[in-house]
């Protein structure tokens, strides 16, 4: 009975958002990727934000329910009908009525769980622009190999008509392998020579942070944006991490397509803040500070979280805690052991907490990290107080791990301000509280 009334839901959502894209007629920007894809459609939303009347997706709704959710501009009613009409009236009012703040642009992350969900979703909202952010080694259970997860986000930028733009990661060979399938115009991105928005002089910065909690220290990163001989300052607040840039040169790139200059999406990225759980700094109990990344985890996104806790100067120790990455498949042991692999140089304290992320603790002792410096849990509750009794003023914690995990709660143990927890962690809405998962 319920996967009957999602069906029907999905089938009504469905016809009515292709009527209001029909009707309104949006420029469509679509995102997808092995990772950043929230990231990167955040960083777009805030510099077309600038100077456009700009919609996103609402929360995390990138599927098949969740981007006509956001194209109608209603959230979900879960298992209500009462609240699934309210829904479908709004729409009907979209469809009956001009509403004149209707977006300009939709800026829209396109998941995929499963083959087949791409196409579906560019079926429903076909994009005059689509950024692929990297592909790899994500949901391959789901897949079954990587060429499938490959072939399935490579449909973003193929199903562009000839006046679109592809707006690709020149620093990711498997994003490039799409290039001579595309049919519009092409713009890179990235650190590379290759790419034509490119990245230069990347930094840890102290630079001037709106953030009422910075102390003088680490408050974000600083970058050159270079493009056709031009050189601009670039200050992203209170991130870490190469991906952050990624999403920002995605964004630049998509700004320029569209008119905007330098100097506009320069002063647009002041503004701009990273979805919850991606490489947010975060201030942390005994004067520490934490790097929260617990939105969701592969190899490598998990590697590349190691790179910057390596790159980073403190005055204390460097701990990196982990819990699971699922969705793995076949590829579970590999994935994790690749991870371990990479903590050793770039932790001093290793943290897991699950049967899978041992796999990391395993690895990282056989590649040369002493074993009294491993500590593996069960829980996110054993693991965060255990943490909370070790810390001493001045160390850096990195937390990350899959959604299943909830490394949000090792975060919520360690935090300054746990009060700010709502505004700070993902999953903090009532329906992640009531899974005890």
């Amino acid at each position: 009975m319920i996967s009957l009334f999602k069906k029907i839901i999905e089938w009504k959502l469905r016809l009515l958002a292709k009527w209001v894209l029909k009707k309104y007629k949006p420029l469509v920007i679509g995102i997808t990727g092995s990772v950043g894809k929230t990231s990167a459609k955040e960083a777009v939303y805030t510099v077309l934000s600038s100077k456009f009347r700009v919609g996103k997706n609402i929360k995390n709704y990138n599927n098949e329910l969740g981007v006509p959710l956001s194209i109608l501009g209603s959230e979900s009613g879960y298992r209500n009908p009462v609240v699934w009409i309210f829904v479908f009236l709004k729409a009907l009012g979209l469809l009956l009525f001009k509403k004149k703040d209707y977006p300009e642009i939709l800026v829209l992350e396109m998941g995929a769980d499963k083959p087949g969900d791409i196409r579906y979703l560019t079926k429903l909202a076909p994009c005059h622009i689509g950024v692929i952010t990297a592909i790899g080694r994500v949901h391959e259970e789901l897949f079954g190999s990587l060429e499938k997860i490959i072939k399935e986000k490579q449909i973003l930028v193929t199903h562009l008509k000839e006046d679109g733009w592809a707006i690709l990661n020149a620093d990711d060979a498997l994003v490039m392998e799409t290039k001579d399938k595309i049919k519009g115009r092409i713009l890179t991105f990235g650190f590379s020579d290759d790419a034509e928005v490119k990245a230069a002089e990347l930094a840890v910065s102290a630079g001037p942070s709106p953030d009422p909690w910075a102390d003088g220290q680490i408050k974000g990163l600083s970058f050159k944006l270079l493009y056709k001989g031009s050189s601009i300052p670039v200050f992203l607040p209170s991130v870490l991490g190469e991906h952050q840039v990624y999403s920002a040169l995605a964004a630049a790139a998509v700004g320029l397509t569209l008119g905007l200059n330098g100097a506009n999406i320069s002063a647009a990225l002041r503004n701009y803040k990273s979805p919850p759980g991606r490489m947010n700094l975060i201030p942390g109990i005994k004067r520490t500070s934490i790097i929260d990344d617990t939105y969701n985890s592969s190899p490598i996104a998990a590697r590349a979280a190691l790179r910057v806790l390596k790159k980073i100067n403190v005055s204390g120790r460097k701990i990196a805690v982990f819990g699971d990455m699922l969705e793995l498949g076949e590829f579970t042991e590999s994935g994790h052991r690749e991870v371990g692999e990479a903590v050793p140089g770039a932790a001093d304290i290793l943290v897991t907490v699950g049967d899978k992320a041992g796999l990391i603790g395993d690895e990282a002792a056989k590649r040369g990290l002493p074993r009294n410096k491993i500590h593996g849990f069960d829980n996110t509750y054993e693991a965060g107080k255990f943490i909370q009794e070790i810390l001493k003023q001045g160390d850096i914690i990195l937390v990350k791990g899959s959604q299943g995990a909830r490394m949000e709660r090792v975060v919520k143990e360690l935090m300054a301000d746990p009060l700010r927890a709502k505004e700070l962690l993902v999953r903090q809405g009532q329906e992640w509280k009531n899974n005890l998962a």
